[in-house]
């Protein structure tokens, strides 16, 4: 049975390689659901190659809190094979979503916003535009917190712990308040020169950063005596009964590190010069270097362990005990890149495309990525990342379980009811055939609500260590809770591809407006 929503044809010429651009003078005028940035890219303006998506993903992959996802396993009881196997596999399982909503980009040139545009509706597409904003604005918050505060702890230990020695605001030391405005106006000073100055800082920045990691590999084997002692730091939890109710957890926790990039890829991809730039570019960059990443957190903190009697999962806390000045500022601008690297590309750009979506006549990109730094700092990130047990089980749970349910439609509509084919001056004119209900696709808004409530319904944390009840918000969706990224994806995608196929809230098509 086909869709009851007409797949539509691709509006414009398609070159050889199967990509579209709107035709000549054909530019969509509505300014409720267009502005500059959220037109297709022309064929002629999508030329990134294989390396530069492989190294946007080696910048990305880089970075403080990744390593402490990964030494954070180590921290609760694995041993670095269980936190390396943990971290692999969940990095290709999120491939695949990835590389499926990723395909649109370098077809038809389109942010991720005006892609949910097909699913949600062109109002509706707001709504999972805004729940990936919210989420990148935390993130952003959280990368800032960490990179103002790796600045400020090292340039303690470079003037001798004066610089920690002043009075204190809102608790903290005022010269870390400092470091956090400075790293924050830094980033913001960076993406507001736009895609292509981004493009040319990830180029360098990601073997930078490799060499930064590698260097503190080799000084924390030189503590220990050699890699041996950083390999034999057994596992708490062996490989039985205990080990399990750890691992599906932090297995999807760590798919939900990049599983708001699942959603927005399509942000970078539209700049792709072909899929083969963006399918060989992700699938070199992101599994693998992630991989290297893990194996080269998870050794240094078995190190450290080795060394100092207890693991330290922080990267920063680990540099500042150095007293070699030269270290301490190679680590400083080793923090600084890798924190600018991953801060600006998967934080800053996509909330910038999202908020331009919701109110184009008053909100470019630029004014977005003003937004989103503000946004960032009244989150409060330095309470996230207190403990391993709040960062990876509640709060990449619940965002992993919310962000899985929205990749669940735009496959399930991309892929499975449309088949590729969109109409792509349709996706930006309120008679097209993604308007539906006034603007709003019933089957997304009830996919989205049966995905997300069987997510995150379940969510609990054990007494003292969260925000959820022991029992879980839905005591009987509490053995889901474990499974939230898959759970949400898996049941976003059925019921929605149901719902249209059958003709249920998804009967108004392109003849309604």
């Amino acid at each position: 049975m086909t869709a009851t929503v007409p797949p539509g044809r691709p509006t414009g010429p398609a070159s050889p390689a199967g990509r579209v651009e709107l035709p000549p003078g054909a530019t969509p005028g509505d300014p409720r659901f267009v502005n500059e940035d959220l037109l297709p890219v022309p064929l002629a303006g999508r030329r990134w190659t294989t390396y530069n998506f492989a190294a946007l993903w080696v910048g990305m992959a880089h970075n403080i809190p990744s390593w402490m996802l990964a030494s954070g396993l180590v921290a609760l009881g694995m041993d670095w094979k269980q936190a390396v196997l943990t971290i692999a596999l969940a990095n290709v399982v999120v491939l695949f979503p990835m590389l499926l909503t990723g395909h649109a980009g370098p077809k038809y040139g389109i942010p991720f916003p005006v892609l949910a545009r097909a699913s949600f509706g062109l109002r509706g597409a707001n709504l999972p535009a805004l729940v990936r904003a919210g989420v990148a604005c935390a993130w952003f918050g959280i990368q800032t917190w960490i990179g103002g505060q790796g600045v400020f702890v090292l340039l303690d230990k470079v003037f001798g712990g004066g610089w920690a020695d002043v009075p204190r605001v809102g608790g903290q030391p005022w010269t870390l308040w400092l470091c956090f405005v400075l790293f924050w106006a830094l980033e913001l000073a960076i993406i507001y020169r736009g895609m292509e100055a981004l493009r040319r800082f990830e180029n360098w920045a990601a073997p930078f950063v490799i060499v930064g990691a590698l260097v503190l590999l080799g000084w924390v084997a030189a503590k220990a005596g050699g890699l041996g002692p950083l390999l034999d730091q057994p596992s708490k939890l062996g490989w039985g009964a205990d080990f399990w109710p750890v691992f599906f957890p932090a297995l999807m926790g760590m798919i939900a590190f990049w599983a708001t990039l699942s959603l927005n890829i399509p942000d970078f991809t539209r700049f792709g010069a072909g899929q083969r730039s963006q399918v060989l570019g992700q699938s070199l960059g992101l599994p693998t270097t992630m991989t290297l990443f893990a194996l080269l957190s998870v050794l240094v903190t078995s190190g450290s362990q080795a060394v100092y009697g207890a693991p330290v999962w922080d990267p920063v806390a680990l540099a500042a005990k150095t007293d070699n000045v030269f270290g301490l500022l190679f680590a400083l601008v080793t923090v600084l890149v890798a924190t600018l690297s991953v801060n600006i590309a998967a934080n800053v750009v996509s909330p910038a495309y999202d908020l331009a979506n919701l109110a184009p006549r008053l909100i470019d990109f630029r004014t977005g990525a003003l937004i989103t730094g503000v946004v960032g700092v009244l989150v409060m990130p330095w309470k996230l990342t207190a403990t391993p047990e709040l960062y990876i089980f509640t709060w990449l749970g619940l965002v992993g379980g919310l962000l899985g349910t929205v990749a669940g439609i735009l496959i399930a509509d991309y892929w499975l009811v449309r088949r590729t084919v969109l109409d792509l001056a349709g996706l930006y004119r309120a008679d097209g055939p993604y308007w539906y209900r006034r603007g709003w696709n019933p089957a997304a808004v009830l996919a989205f609500a049966v995905g997300g409530v069987l997510a995150v319904g379940g969510s609990h944390s054990a007494p003292g260590t969260g925000p959820f009840p022991e029992d879980g918000l839905i005591p009987v969706l509490k053995p889901l809770s474990d499974y939230g990224w898959a759970v949400g994806l898996a049941a976003a995608l059925l019921l929605y591809t149901a719902l249209m196929k059958r003709g249920g809230a998804g009967r108004r098509s392109a003849r309604s407006s």
